[in-house]
C-alpha cells in the first residue's frame, strides 16, 4: 500500500484482527494529546494497552471515542481507564444502558460475549465535531450493523474511519435484522452517504486501511443485494461469524460444549427458528455448521475439540 503525502500523517491504525477491532490513534498537536478510536476486545486489553503505549511515544491520551459498543470495540475501555485515566465518549443512543451496563440492551447477553464494564464519561453524537491534531472529524451517523454507530471523516484529508459501516470486501453483520427491522435500507443509505463523501482513505474497523473505495462500495452493496434477495442468506452468515467469533473468544472447546454454547445463545436460537429449525435440533445444527467451517479451513476439529485457526 502507498500512502500518500499528508493524508494519513499523524495517525497511527493498529490494525488488529477479527476478535479484536482496529485502533486508531488520532495524535495531537504538541501538548493537545491524542484520542483513540475504539478500544478491541477484553481478551486482548493487555495488549492493546502496550499498543497504545507504544504509538503514544509519551504523548497523553486525552480521550477515547467509540464508533459502537459492540465487545470487539469497546471491550479494551476499561483496561484503558486504568492505565491511562482518560475519559470515554460513546455514541448517544446507548449512554443509559451503559450507566445501568445493561447487558441485554447492550448486546452481550443475546450474544453472549465477553465485555469487561466501564463508565462513559460523555457522548459522541451525530452532527458532532472532533478536534485533533489540526484535522477536524465530522461525526456521522451510520445505522445498519447497529443501530447507534457512527463514523468519523476527515473531509480536508478525505480519510473515513469507518467502523463496520464498510470493509474492504463488504461490512458488518446486520444486527438490528434480528429483531425484525428491516436495516438492509440504513446499510444501503449509509453505502450512499459515503459514495457522496469526497473519502480518499479508509480506515476500518476490520482490515487495512484502503484507497480504492469505489470498488469496496461495489462490493458491499453486491453482498446487500444478496442478503436482500435472500435474507436468510443473511441469517446463515451470521451464525457462521458469530460462531467463529466465539472460537476466537475461547480458541479451543470441546465439540458438545461448543454446542452447548450455541443452543443458549439467544442470537442462535432465534436464527435457527427463522430459518425453520435446520438440522431437526439447535446442536445439530451448530454442527452442521461447524463441518462447514472446519471444511473451509475456517476451523478445525480434533480429538472432538474444535480449535480457531
Amino acid at each position: 500500500m502507498s500512502t500518500p503525502p499528508n493524508a494519513l500523517k499523524g495517525l497511527t491504525v493498529l490494525e488488529r484482527g477479527w476478535l479484536s477491532s482496529n485502533n486508531v490513534l488520532l495524535h495531537g498537536e504538541p501538548g493537545e494529546g491524542a484520542t483513540l478510536v475504539d478500544s478491541g476486545h477484553c481478551a486482548d486489553s493487555a495488549q492493546t494497552v502496550e499498543l497504545v503505549r507504544h504509538a503514544l511515544g509519551g504523548e497523553a491520551l486525552r480521550r477515547l471515542v467509540n464508533t459502537h459498543l459492540h465487545s470487539d470495540h469497546c471491550g479494551g475501555n476499561a483496561a484503558l481507564q486504568r492505565a491511562f485515566g482518560m475519559p470515554v465518549h460513546i455514541p448517544p443512543g446507548q449512554w443509559d444502558a451503559a450507566l445501568r451496563w445493561d447487558e441485554d440492551a447492550l448486546s452481550y447477553r443475546p450474544t453472549r460475549q465477553r465485555c469487561e464494564r466501564f463508565t462513559p464519561d460523555g457522548q459522541l453524537a451525530p452532527g458532532d465535531t472532533l478536534c485533533c491534531g489540526g484535522r477536524t472529524w465530522q461525526v456521522l451517523a451510520a445505522p445498519g450493523h447497529d443501530p447507534d454507530s457512527v463514523i468519523l471523516f476527515d473531509a480536508a484529508n478525505g480519510v473515513l474511519i469507518s467502523a463496520d459501516a464498510l470493509w474492504e470486501n463488504g461490512f458488518g453483520i446486520v444486527f438490528p435484522e434480528f429483531d425484525g427491522v428491516d436495516a438492509f435500507n440504513d446499510v444501503a443509505a449509509v453505502l450512499d452517504r459515503i459514495a457522496r463523501l469526497p473519502v480518499q482513505w479508509v480506515l476500518p474497523g476490520h482490515g487495512a486501511p484502503f484507497n480504492d473505495v469505489a470498488t469496496a462500495l461495489a462490493r458491499a452493496r453486491s453482498r446487500l443485494a444478496g442478503f436482500r434477495a435472500d435474507p436468510a442468506r443473511h441469517d446463515r452468515h451470521a451464525a457462521k461469524v458469530l460462531l467463529k467469533f466465539h472460537l476466537l473468544e475461547e480458541q479451543a472447546q470441546p465439540l458438545p460444549a461448543l454446542c452447548a454454547w450455541f443452543a443458549a445463545t439467544p442470537l442462535m436460537q432465534g436464527m435457527w427458528q427463522r430459518l425453520a429449525r435446520p438440522q431437526g435440533s439447535i446442536e445439530a445444527w451448530c454442527e452442521a455448521l461447524v463441518t462447514e467451517l472446519s471444511g473451509s479451513g475456517v476451523l478445525a476439529v480434533r480429538d472432538g475439540t474444535v480449535h480457531n485457526t
